[in-house]
């Protein structure tokens, strides 16, 4: 169901005949007349309509459906999929970054430590979340987080979902590139068992600071790229309107990431995309977390760390074959 009717283009058919069920549901009950059979039709149509349009995404479409407004954001995920969690604040260096969601939950009496960016849900609570992109605090308070669970030998569950690190001069300032690039270096020697979960927009440095980990899922609807498809064509044909070619190239997909081997698990969504369906995606989640913790929660602290950073230096691995013609 589209609520306040928020769609993309490609999505349209399905908002018009979504609508006319409604106003048939509705004329049903305040006439009191029977147009079960007629609602039945429709909507037999109607989950023939989504599935064929939601097979067949491009890239950009993808990239539109990842930044849906209505799609579930950390907050919701840590209250459909854990219990008891406890929210831990700031930095202890300069401030509380609001934009970076940090505590503690407990996923069937497992205790995780969780980080995760968190979005707004108007143009308020979007001021107040900086759009979900981070400033140097924010990464900063991640990674005393981080620093928390190893002390405690507990789990890390990471939520990705910004359009990348703030890049405001402020940002800059406090030592944007510093922050992420410390976070990478830390995640990269923790001796706890970390899953990161891409669950909307993966952009950029913002993204992959709290993205390190030794099993990557991502949900089957998010993008994660080294750049917005946006800023991709900005830089390369000075024209942003160019992103839907640009997607396409820059392969941010689910499908295309675990294919080669960037992300070990594609998540299920609902169908439609996981905003028609919290519930649902939540679930399917929930089953991916459980099954990457077990694979990896007995694992020597040794082979953890010596896995994970294979993990990551066989990413961007290429073979240069020489022309044999001469």
């Amino acid at each position: 169901m589209f609520i306040n009717g928020v769609y993309y283009d490609f999505e349209k058919p399905i908002y018009i005949l979504e609508q006319k069920i409604n106003e048939l549901r509705k004329l049903q009950e305040e006439e009191k007349v029977d147009f079960s059979v007629e609602i039945k039709t429709l909507e037999e149509r109607l989950n023939t309509l989504i599935n064929e349009v939601f097979s067949n995404l491009t890239a950009w479409q993808k990239v539109q459906i990842a930044r849906h407004p209505k799609r579930p954001y950390t907050l919701d995920f840590l209250n459909l999929i854990f219990k008891d969690f406890i929210e831990l604040h700031g930095d202890r260096r300069y401030g509380d970054d609001k934009a970076i969601i940090a505590g503690m939950a407990k996923l069937n009496e497992q205790t995780f430590f969780i980080v995760g960016h968190q979005k707004g849900r108007d143009t308020k609570e979007n001021i107040e979340r900086n759009f979900g992109m981070a400033n140097p605090e924010g990464y900063r308070k991640a990674a005393r987080i981080f620093k928390l669970a190893e002390k405690f030998n507990k789990p890390i569950i990471t939520f990705i979902d910004t359009a990348g690190a703030y890049p405001g001069i402020e940002a800059e300032e406090h030592g944007q590139a510093e922050a992420i690039a410390s976070n990478l270096f830390l995640m990269s020697i923790l001796k706890v068992p970390i899953i990161v979960c891409v669950i909307g927009e993966g952009g950029s440095g913002g993204a992959l600071a709290i993205g390190v980990g030794d099993k990557i899922l991502m949900f089957e609807n998010a993008v994660y790229s080294v750049i917005s498809p946006e800023g991709c064509a900005a830089i390369l044909w000075k024209d942003a309107g160019q992103a839907p070619i640009a997607a396409e190239q820059l392969k941010p997909t689910a499908d295309a990431l675990f294919s080669f081997n960037i992300i070990d698990k594609i998540v299920k969504e609902p169908l439609g995309g996981a905003h028609r369906n919290y519930e649902e995606a939540a679930a399917n989640l929930k089953e991916a977390i459980l099954s990457a913790y077990n694979e990896i929660k007995d694992l020597p602290v040794d082979k953890l760390l010596d896995l994970r950073y294979k993990k990551f230096r066989r990413m961007g691995v290429f073979k240069i074959i020489e022309n044999q013609k001469k």
